[in-house]
């Protein structure tokens, strides 16, 4: 499994770094491209360094996308045209489209929300078109994984390696980490 995580500035860094370590534990090889460069400062002034720069990847050879939360990273996908475009194309491929916090703005603006179920950080409904979203910490809908917010990372977590087809090892993982799932 190959999964490509989406880092913006402004990005929340406690749902990228917990997911993105979580899913490499699950035996998920997992790239970290940056929207707009090789290293990203995340929502709370953290620099986190990217493993390319999203231009430069080649999105065909991915099982699926991870696009962690925190507003100004959130709004970044929602206005980019190139992070449109890679979900819509991921989605219509069946691939895993995952987001968590208010991330999921930018799914409900590419369409891959429309009759699903989902869940998101409150707040940000004048983004979602009229959908509405639960209270659930995760939720899983076909191949859309989506998160509360930065609490929710480990419900998530074990959402996106069901996904992912790698629950057998985030059994084991969540075991040696004692997760209370």
């Amino acid at each position: 499994m190959k999964l490509l995580a989406i880092l913006a500035n402004g990005s929340e860094e406690l749902e990228a770094i917990a997911v993105i370590d979580i899913m490499r534990r699950c035996g998920v090889e997992v790239i970290i491209a940056g929207l707009s460069g090789d290293c990203i400062r995340g929502a709370h002034g953290s620099m986190i360094g990217c493993d390319t720069v999203l231009a430069k990847c080649d999105t065909a050879a991915f099982d699926g996308i991870f696009l962690p939360g925190g507003l100004n990273g959130s709004l970044a996908f929602y206005d980019s045209t190139e992070v449109q475009n890679i979900l819509k194309k991921m989605y219509a491929a069946g691939k895993v489209v995952s987001a968590i916090c208010a991330a999921p703005i930018a799914l409900a603006k590419a369409g891959v929300l429309e009759k699903k179920r989902f869940t998101m950080y409150p707040g940000f409904e004048k983004y979602l078109n009229g959908k509405e979203y639960t209270s659930a910490l995760a939720e899983t809908d076909g191949k859309i994984v989506t998160g509360k917010g930065p609490g929710a990372v480990f419900a998530f977590s074990q959402h996106l390696a069901a996904a992912l087809d790698v629950e057998k090892e985030f059994s084991a993982v969540s075991a040696g980490m004692f997760l209370p799932l």
